[in-house]
């Protein structure tokens, strides 16, 4: 999303560089996501490690879907988190060479395989997310519960209104 999606301008710029007519709202929410997409990037790949050292920062992804929604298939998953089945194929099989999942046929059509989280993913997952849940309350603590409470019901609107778009 570019500062132009929201340029009201004639195309000339302004001092600063931006666009003229771009609304600051926009282009203020712009910059602070930004921020938060690559701390929360970087935050990935430090949890995957915290997981095992030979996990792929979009696994920890992966893990926490399988953790929260259980066994799935992985054509399922492939298309939840938007990507090939080739893409997920590998993702999963460096998880289940780590011991992290596991397949096993679906109980529903003996055709199909489910991917599961292990005993041992699920474990090592916990504590990691624990750890996290830990360190936002901790940078949160001076925020009234009100606030956290709001702006979690604002990134999930914000969420699920993408959700719509892409579907």
């Amino acid at each position: 999303m570019g500062a132009d999606v929201h340029n009201t301008g004639t195309g000339d710029t302004a001092a600063d560089g931006e666009p003229t007519g771009v609304d600051h709202v926009f282009l203020a929410l712009e910059r602070e996501l930004a921020v938060f997409l690559r701390r929360a990037r970087a935050s990935s790949g430090e949890l995957a490690r915290m997981v095992h050292p030979d996990l792929e920062p979009s696994a920890y992804g992966l893990l926490l879907r399988l953790a929260d929604a259980g066994a799935q298939r992985a054509t399922d998953l492939a298309g939840f988190f938007g990507v090939g089945k080739a893409t997920m194929s590998r993702q999963l099989h460096a998880l289940e060479k780590l011991g992290l999942v596991a397949r096993e046929p679906d109980p529903a059509d003996g055709r199909a395989v489910l991917v599961r989280i292990t005993d041992e993913g699920r474990a090592r997952f916990t504590r990691v997310r624990n750890g996290r849940r830990a360190q936002y309350a901790r940078r949160l603590a001076s925020w009234d519960r009100g606030e956290v409470s709001e702006l979690a019901r604002l990134l999930h609107r914000l969420n699920t209104e993408q959700e719509g778009e892409e579907g």
